[in-house]
């Protein structure tokens, strides 16, 4: 994360957070060296890239995980009619037909709420993070995301300043304090109408947790 205080603009971008080194495996990498892969990095996926090097799919532990579950097991019709690609995938040997594909991947200048919501919607724990060509430039996962939430309480209230009061000539007398995350918003203001909009604009700081507000009028 950004240290220096002149360098912090919101919203930060999947770029600021992301993992550049990734690990990734050809449709034809087989079962067991992308389970020693994932060991041996503490990850729980795995990017699958084409011969020309765009993302392809994405093989998780989930993708694994039918092998052993299927290994001892007599599924019933039922079972089998309602979980094909999970059979399927118990007999896979190779990337390419483990994987889930299309991948889902998010492009480095997309914001971090963009990347976020992604991730909820489609119930996954990390993206790759392709170019417009597909090629995979990084990976983005939950952790990277909270990030932000890692900022000093004082690089917080100085962007707030800047970015917000400083450019609100109209709540000149209006401070913000920082603490655990948590902005306070004080002093006097004389048009209680703006404070909604002034929460809504130091709640999208990256970084801030809650907002309080104490105004009183003049």
């Amino acid at each position: 994360m950004p240290e220096s205080t002149h360098k912090v603009s919101s919203p930060y971008k999947v770029s600021d957070v992301m993992t550049h080194t990734v690990v990734a495996v050809g449709r034809d990498a087989p079962f067991k060296e992308i389970v020693e892969l994932l060991d041996e990095w503490k990850i729980s996926a795995l990017p699958v890239r084409s011969g020309e090097g765009r993302v392809i799919g994405v093989v998780s532990e989930a993708d694994l995980l039918p092998k052993e579950e299927f290994r001892d097991d007599d599924p019933t019709r039922y079972d089998v009619l309602r979980r094909l690609s999970d059979l399927a995938k118990a007999g896979a040997v190779t990337a390419g037909e483990l994987m889930t594909s299309p991948a889902v991947t998010v492009h480095a200048d997309a914001t971090l709420a963009g990347a976020a919501r992604v991730m909820a919607r489609r119930r996954v724990k990390r993206l790759p993070v392709v170019d417009n060509s597909g090629l995979l430039q990084g990976i983005v996962s939950r952790g990277d995301l909270l990030k932000v939430f890692l900022r000093e309480d004082e690089q917080i209230a100085d962007e707030i300043s800047r970015t917000i009061l400083a450019r609100l000539p109209a709540i000149s007398e209006v401070t913000v304090s920082v603490a655990g995350g948590v902005a306070t918003v004080g002093g006097r203001l004389r048009d209680r109408a703006l404070v909604p909009v002034l929460a809504r604009a130091i709640r999208a700081i990256e970084g801030v947790v809650d907002i309080k507000v104490d105004v009183v009028r003049p």
